[in-house]
This record gives structure tokens, C-alpha cells and sequence, in this order.
């Protein structure tokens, strides 16, 4: 029989500066006509980018005040074509220009732009120097250097990010890298755009803020198809066959089953939390084995579960006599999920080894699970989803890539920018934000990848891939419907389903 190939991960290279360079030169090849064409496709790209980021903190103002700070060359082009994007959408809107280096010398197709947001915004977009800066931006998009830049940074371009920084400002944005990169001075970006590729000193870069990928058509299906290695961005087109129709004689035994072992007396949220999630991340069937005290709670709030109540600790853990029940349930199951909420007692501890060691289907293993001897035993394929201190806890300050490998599993490090890693490429996940920075994100996401494991159990890179995507496009969902403060992490829940009808091949949610 001839072997299936492996789903591919939908993903692009992250490239370095003269790597992106390279690119554009391919294919664009100095051709006037089509670096205009791309210009536009980035201007108008990042300004619906920024437009739907800005709904995180409320409704972009019908007369609202951009700041453009410009350079000389294409990234100045595609700021000016931002702001002429946003000067149309709102009439009552304004731009002022602050030149770093004056609009003379601006480059053809810089000057171009700034000609075309002169004539679309008439008297509403200005040249302007630092003594005529507002005292307030609703928007500031710096396009002074782009991925050419070559530190140091010069004093004109300075003087224009000190003016910026002095006024206030609600939202700070870049087009493909934040001016001056980590350099004492540099812009401080809340978002970078990233147009078409995503340069390499973006990703960990300090004042980069949120970076966020926009893609202008640069790499063709093969390119955004890969396994291979190196670092790459996934894109939310990951998720579009969970969006398509399922097969007509579905059924729940085909669409997988999870079994997921958490919770104590001490931690009784976050066993609740991660089989809820699982159960909407489309797979068939979840079965849940938890405290027997809590057992009867949590079926009231997710009645769709099978519940197996277990011995408990005095501690008010799971006992070492509950491992026959869970290794029962893991007969019928198709991956299984272990961690969230289990606590330390020393008696749970030897359970969740005893299962990890034992099991015979794919893993998810999470938080308290998260032990450098649990994540190392047994023979089954497996999935850590550690956050920072969890990863050094397990790793000891070893590399992602020299982690996955010795263990071997994939590793999903969460963070600000969550990668994923089975040894070889890094997949780094750009979406999310603060919204998610609160207590039970973390066993939401198990759950989704638990549930997602038990649909794909031969492809654990694929499931954890598609969880990290999924989690962090429903949280962007999530913060442009209510915002990133008043929310309850359980609300997130609600936007999955967007999330899957709403993302396209774009990668920008």
C-alpha cells in the first residue's frame, strides 16, 4: 500500500532582511508598474489590519488624527498609502506627515504616495514639522525604515520618534519593522505589519509589539505547504478544513475520542475548563476522569461529557487506585490529555506517570503534568504545552529544537509569540494577544489540542499547530468584540466558531 502523505502545515519562511530582499527582486524585479502594484496591496493591507486591530480598544473615531512619520523609500510609500487608505474610509479624518527627512527627499514611488494622499485627503493630510504636531493621535504609523535598515540610528530619524513619543497616542503602528529595531531611541510599536514577508529580527524584538502577517500573494502553494526546517509563520489557513463540510456518514465514533485526566479539590476549575474547550474543538467523544466528589459538579456544566469519577487523596488529589479506570478509558479513546489542575500531591504524581508511561494513544500534556520525569517516559507520540516557567523547568535551558528532539515530542512554548517544534522547523503562531493573559488560557488550549489530537491522532504536529492558530485567533476575535479587560476567559469559548468562519488564506484573522 502506498504511504498517504502527511497533511502539510500551511506556514511561510521567516526570512532575513537580505533573504526578503532577495524575494522582492524575484518578483518584482525593479519593474516600476508592479513595485507600485505591491505598495498598494501593503498600504491598503496594513490599513485594514490596523483598523481591525484598533476595535480592541473601541470604534476607530469618524475624525480621528493619524500621524504619519515617513522615510525616504518603500516603507514611507506604504505608510502614506495607509493613512490615504484610512483618510477615504473616514471623511471626517486627518493626517499630518512628519518627513524625517523632509519630502524631498523622498524616492518615486514614495513621493507617489505621498501625491496620492494630498489628493484623496485634500486640505485633511498635511506636511507637518514637530513644532505643528497635535497634541494626540488616535493612530501612528511608523514608515521611516524598513528591513533595510542598518543601524545606527540616524538623529533625524531620532528626533522624529522622540516627537512621537511625546505626544499621546492610542495606538502605535509599523510597517514591517519598528524603527530603529531594539536600539536605545527606537519607535515602540503596539503592532508591526509585516507585508509580504516576515523578516527574521521582528520575531522576539522587543519593540516590535504584536507582529502580524499580511500576506501579498509572495509565496506560491509550495512555498506555504511546508514540513521542511528552519523558522516559519503559520497562517490561519491552517484551519479551513475544519471549516468545510465533514463526510455525509459521519458519525461521533469517526470524529475521534479524548479522554482527559485533571482536576483536584485544590484546582477544580481547570479539568472543567479544559474539557469544555475540547468538546468544542469538533471531536466525537470526551470522557473525562476526575475527583469523584467532583465528578456530579462538572457533569451539570458539561452534561456532553462522559465523567468517571476517581479515588481521591486525602489531599483531595487523584489516587494512585484510579490508574485501572483510566487506563480502561484510554482503550476506547484516541488520544489523551493529562495535567490541568492535578496539583502536586506526591500520590498524584506516580498517577500521572504510571498513565504517560502506560499509554498506548497519542498525548497532550499539560501543566502540573509538566514533570522532567513524566514527559519522559512511555513510548506514546505526545504533545507538551508548556508556558515559560514550565519550559525551563522540563528543558534546563536546552535549545526548542534540541528539546523536541531528545524527548522526542512537540513542543508547544507558549508566549507573547507562541512556537511549535518537533525537532526541526519552529512554527511561530502570531496570533493572540493580552486578552489571554489570565488564569485557565492555558487549559483551554490543552483541551483544544487534545480535541484536535483525538481527530488527527497520527499527526501530532498538525494538531498542535492547529490548536496554538486556533486559540489565538479566537482571542483576537474575542478582544475586538468585548476589548482585553473586562472579559472572563470562558468568553473565548464563544469565538472559536467565528474564528473558523471568519479567517481566510490571509493569515490575518
Amino acid at each position: 500500500m502506498r504511504a498517504v502523505p502527511a497533511p502539510s502545515i500551511p506556514s511561510v519562511p521567516v526570512l532575513s532582511p537580505a533573504d526578503a530582499g532577495a524575494l522582492e527582486v524575484r518578483l518584482l524585479g525593479g519593474d516600476e508598474r508592479r513595485e507600485w502594484k505591491a505598495m498598494l496591496q501593503a498600504g491598503r493591507s496594513a490599513a485594514e489590519a490596523m483598523l481591525r486591530d484598533y476595535s480592541e480598544i473601541g470604534s476607530f473615531p469618524a475624525g480621528a488624527r493619524v500621524l504619519v512619520l515617513a522615510g525616504k523609500g518603500n516603507n514611507a510609500g506604504d505608510a502614506l498609502i495607509a493613512a490615504r487608505e484610512i483618510l477615504e474610509r473616514f471623511p471626517r479624518a486627518t493626517a499630518d506627515v512628519l518627513f524625517a527627512f523632509g519630502p524631498r527627499n523622498l524616492k518615486p514611488l514614495a513621493s507617489r504616495a505621498w501625491r496620492g494622499l494630498c489628493e484623496a485627503g485634500r486640505s485633511r493630510a498635511r506636511s507637518v514639522g514637530v513644532d505643528a504636531l497635535s497634541p494626540s493621535y488616535e493612530l501612528s504609523i511608523d514608515g521611516i525604515f524598513g528591513f533595510q535598515y542598518r543601524p545606527p540610528l540616524p538623529p533625524e530619524a531620532r528626533a522624529a520618534i522622540a516627537a512621537d513619543a511625546g505626544r499621546l497616542i492610542r495606538i502605535r503602528a509599523s510597517i514591517d519593522l519598528p524603527t530603529g529595531l531594539d536600539e536605545e531611541g527606537a519607535y515602540r510599536a503596539d503592532f508591526t505589519y509585516a507585508t509580504g514577508s516576515v523578516k527574521a529580527p521582528v520575531i522576539g524584538c522587543a519593540n516590535a509589539g504584536r507582529p502580524r502577517y499580511l500576506d501579498l500573494g509572495f509565496f506560491d502553494a509550495e512555498e506555504a505547504d511546508g514540513r521542511g526546517g528552519g523558522d516559519r509563520v503559520l497562517i490561519s489557513s491552517i484551519l479551513e478544513p475544519l471549516s468545510g463540510l465533514r463526510p455525509a456518514s459521519s458519525d461521533k465514533r469517526s470524529q475521534g475520542h479524548l479522554l482527559v485526566v485533571g482536576g483536584s479539590e485544590g484546582f477544580p476549575g481547570a479539568a472543567l475548563m479544559m474539557t469544555l474547550s475540547a468538546l468544542k474543538s469538533g471531536v466525537g467523544l470526551v470522557t473525562a476522569c476526575v475527583p469523584a466528589r467532583l465528578a456530579p459538579v462538572y457533569a451539570a456544566h458539561a452534561p456532553e461529557a462522559m465523567w468517571i469519577g476517581l479515588p481521591e487523596t486525602p489531599g483531595g488529589g487523584l489516587s494512585r487506585r484510579g490508574l485501572a479506570k483510566i487506563l480502561k478509558g484510554a482503550e476506547r479513546a484516541t488520544a489523551l490529555a493529562i495535567g490541568p489542575g492535578l496539583g502536586r500531591d506526591p500520590e498524584t504524581h506516580k498517577l500521572a506517570l504510571a498513565v504517560v508511561k502506560a499509554a498506548q494513544v497519542p498525548l497532550v500534556i499539560d501543566a502540573d503534568a509538566l514533570q522532567p520525569d513524566i514527559v519522559r517516559v512511555g513510548n506514546a507520540r505526545r504533545i507538551l504545552t508548556p508556558h515559560a516557567g514550565e519550559l525551563e523547568r522540563i528543558s534546563k535551558g536546552a535549545a526548542l529544537r534540541t528539546l523536541s528532539r531528545s524527548l522526542p515530542a512537540v513542543v508547544v512554548a507558549k508566549g507573547p509569540v507562541t512556537r511549535i517544534c518537533s525537532g526541526e522547523a519552529v512554527y511561530h503562531a502570531l496570533f493572540g494577544g493580552p486578552v489571554l493573559s489570565r488564569g485557565g488560557s492555558g487549559d483551554l488550549l490543552a483541551g483544544l489540542t487534545g480535541g484536535l489530537l483525538a481527530q488527527t491522532p497520527s499527526d501530532p504536529l498538525l494538531a498542535a499547530c492547529r490548536a496554538a492558530a486556533w486559540h489565538g485567533i479566537a482571542a483576537d476575535h474575542l478582544a475586538r468584540a468585548r476589548g482585553q479587560t473586562a472579559v472572563q476567559i470562558l468568553e473565548w469559548l464563544d469565538f472559536l466558531a467565528p474564528a473558523l468562519r471568519e479567517s481566510g488564506p490571509c493569515g490575518a484573522s
